[in-house]
């Protein structure tokens, strides 16, 4: 099979992809945690029983996405998500942002009288000083009055403390919280000085952000660590994904609150799936259900599957075997209605395997996935140099001398151990970037033992940690990873690289956007027509 990196075939014609995602998810999660998120305006109890399925998950038709290469191989590939892209679909009138609403302090106050209530003031300021105060107000108070105004809670009749909140059915005939401004509601629950009670009713309580599924779990033996893994079924990432957020009763609003053990569990979940599903695909009895892998057992597995994977020619060839794992730390609202980073502060990591192919209207083409990228680029460096690109890379480092040319400390190393590196790239893609690297050929976390994985987790929370205590907010990791089941060509030597990208205040950003995943909401028809009417 020819491997096409551009959208624009011999014939003259455009290859479009077509993701028709349909699978099953096994169920590994341990414990139920049924409970209520409010009550229906006619006062039913909603519960969250969808978010506790008893049996594996199966999803018989998840919506289209589309992948198309860019027609430069630098600039990545582009998804079109059809749910969201199908609502424009012949309108280019609707693709338009709304014009900013009249905001006028000066009215504001003429409005309020000093006799009101408080709440009044919060409920009457312009929305954009609702949002920069919900940002960032360091005071509690401030905090639930504007709670109040973005929603209405169920309330205990004796100590006025938030319930769960009140829900309503759409047109759909699905249930959802009756939220009367969703930026204020989500600039709120995302304050780190909310009252954990409103945190939880608003987003932390299963099934307070819709009907997810949680497919596993991890709990830390003698701590508080508690980490749930929800299925994302009809994702923006082909054939779903899957997040690992800290569990409601384990709430991580910042970094410094985060322990290493936390981010342990999360790439334990992180692993587990990502070997579970290997396992599946390559005929291997599968896991018992509704239960936890220990890390021996999460170990044998990995080396089972390696004994089956590194064969030259498998009975049952991976149809999956490209990961997709990053995580976008902290929230920030703009005043304007833009959000500036990540859907949700309370910690979250996310993770998914990309397939080898993708059927296109000129036949199977590979499926894009970021670390194909490094792969090309270490084969044509040991085509044209002779040696080795990480060998290089890994001895430029180490004998590294200033870039000024002045004498001084020249060490790009923040922390080390015999399996990872956690440096400063000589030229970084961010102010702040930082990079973990494996010290040996270990491409992918399948290739990469348990000794090898503790590190690559113990780098994770250092570099985030070291980050947090400079004063970043806002940080996207991703994962340059090797594919699982290619075959190493003779020279190569590609290395695990994890590249930690802090927004500074001049500098927002996303995970996909850093691994060249543009996320569109609409077909670029419809936007060239949307142009074409303002000409």
């Amino acid at each position: 099979m020819v491997e096409f990196s551009t959208c624009v075939a011999p014939t003259g014609r455009f290859v479009v992809g077509v993701h028709r995602s349909a699978y099953r998810v096994l169920n590994l999660r341990e414990q139920d945690y049924l409970d209520a998120l409010g009550r229906d305006r006619d006062g039913r109890k909603v519960t969250n029983d969808a978010n506790f399925p008893e049996t594996d998950v199966v999803e018989e038709r998840a919506d289209r996405v589309y992948e198309i290469r860019n027609p430069f191989p630098f600039r990545g590939v582009t998804y079109i998500a059809a749910k969201w892209a199908d609502r424009n679909a012949g309108a280019p009138d609707k693709i338009r942002l709304p014009a900013p609403a009249p905001v006028s302090l000066r009215e504001t106050v003429g409005r309020w009288s000093g006799d009101a209530r408080a709440d009044d003031l919060y409920a009457l300021l312009p929305e954009p000083l609702q949002l920069a105060l919900a940002v960032t107000s360091t005071d509690p108070e401030d905090l639930v009055r504007l709670a109040a105004v973005s929603c209405d809670f169920v309330l205990d009749p004796q100590s006025r403390q938030p319930q769960g909140l009140y829900y309503v059915t759409g047109p759909d005939g699905r249930t959802r919280p009756d939220i009367r401004n969703e930026p204020l509601f989500e600039a709120v629950a995302n304050n780190p000085r909310l009252p954990d009670a409103y945190k939880q009713a608003m987003v932390l309580r299963p099934g307070a952000q819709g009907n997810s599924e949680i497919t596993a779990e991890w709990r830390h033996p003698e701590g508080d660590g508690h980490v749930f893994e929800y299925l994302r079924r009809n994702s923006y990432i082909p054939w779903g994904h899957f997040a690992a957020n800290m569990a409601n009763d384990a709430v991580r609003y910042r970094i410094g609150d985060l322990t290493a053990a936390d981010v342990r569990g999360m790439r334990h979940l992180y692993y587990q799936r990502t070997f579970v599903r290997l396992a599946e695909m390559l005929g291997l009895d599968p896991p018992p259900r509704r239960r936890t892998l220990s890390p021996s057992a999460l170990e044998d597995l990995r080396r089972r599957l390696v004994a089956i994977v590194t064969d030259a020619c498998p009975a049952n060839p991976l149809p999956f075997d490209a990961t997709v794992w990053g995580w976008n730390f902290g929230f920030d609202y703009a005043p304007t209605r833009y959000r500036l980073h990540a859907s949700h502060q309370q910690v979250h990591q996310q993770y998914a395997l990309a397939p080898v192919t993708v059927g296109t209207t000129e036949g199977p083409r590979p499926s894009f996935a970021c670390g194909d990228m490094v792969a090309d680029f270490i084969r044509t460096y040991r085509q044209q140099t002779g040696r080795r690109f990480f060998e290089a890379y890994l001895a430029a480092i180490d004998g590294n001398t200033r870039t000024d040319g002045r004498p001084g400390d020249s060490s790009l190393a923040v922390w080390r151990d015999e399996n990872v590196l956690l440096f400063v790239p000589k030229a970084q893609t961010s102010q702040w970037e930082l990079q973990l690297m494996t010290l040996k050929p270990v491409a992918n976390i399948l290739a990469a033992d348990a000794d090898t994985r503790a590190s690559l987790d113990q780098g994770i929370h250092t570099a985030v940690s070291v980050l947090s205590g400079l004063g970043a907010r806002l940080i996207t990791t991703i994962e340059y990873a090797g594919r699982i089941a290619a075959p190493a060509a003779a020279g190569d030597d590609q290395r695990l690289v994890y590249s930690f990208l802090p927004r500074l205040p001049e500098s927002p950003g996303a995970f996909s956007e850093a691994q060249l995943r543009w996320i569109n909401g609409h077909y670029p028809e419809d936007f060239a027509a949307a142009c074409r009417r303002l000409r």
